[in-house]
């Protein structure tokens, strides 16, 4: 009987063919960029970034499974991820004016007694000065920012859709600053992520220096 390599059976296995190779090629890929985070990790010196980035973005599970088996938790593989995604966007936040920029403060930095109610653009800090929003929120916007203290990302879509900023400062805990990257990078903005110090719902902390730092960097630079 001829070979007819358009018969149903011979398609089937052409096809599996197909996806097993591309499956164990996935799978390299995977492990060569697990190997490289891991040693950026360890070492601290950030290797082929952009290629990291593109691929975290492609394989985000095989990297997770696979940086777990070379002894890095998911916990250090999202600090990492954070650290890598504001490097490969540094230059061009900082060549954003600060007033097409907005900042988004958790509602959890604020103090267990703040006077301040929830209103459609969030929180209005009334500088009772019970926290540190009180005292640092001035100047952030004496900078141009648009600084909003938000309950949940649903305000932040919802604010991003209404300012249409160029780019924004996250500030959370290390999942939510994480996925609001992602998420910023979906709607094309150029985004930076602060992680606060403490996690929890009432009363967390944020390294107010860092804030700054970034807020503050690239004063000097062109803007678009």
């Amino acid at each position: 009987m001829a070979f007819d390599p358009f018969s149903f059976d011979n398609m089937i296995m052409l096809f599996g063919g197909i996806a097993l190779a591309l499956l164990i090629g996935l799978l390299v890929i995977a492990l060569v960029l697990a190997i490289l985070i891991v040693f950026s990790i360890r070492t601290g010196r950030m290797v082929f970034p952009r290629l990291l980035l593109a691929g975290m973005a492609l394989v985000d599970g095989a990297i997770r499974a696979l940086c777990g088996l070379l002894g890095v938790d998911d916990k250090e593989l999202s600090t990492f991820a954070i650290r890598l995604h504001n490097r490969m966007n540094r230059e061009k936040f900082d060549r954003i004016p600060a007033d097409r920029k907005a900042i988004f403060l958790p509602q959890c930095l604020r103090s267990a007694k703040c006077p301040a109610h929830l209103t459609p653009d969030g929180l209005i800090c009334e500088r009772c000065m019970r926290c540190e929003i009180g005292r640092s929120i001035d100047h952030l916007e004496a900078q141009g920012y648009h600084v909003h203290i938000v309950p949940g990302s649903t305000f932040v879509k919802r604010l991003i859709k209404a300012e249409k900023p160029k780019g924004v400062i996250g500030v959370g805990c290390l999942m939510e600053v994480r996925e609001g990257l992602m998420l910023a990078d979906r709607l094309g903005l150029v985004a930076m992520g602060v992680v606060t110090l403490k996690d929890g719902c009432i009363e967390t902390l944020v390294d107010w220096t860092e804030l700054n730092e970034v807020a503050e960097s690239g004063k000097d630079k062109l803007t678009v």
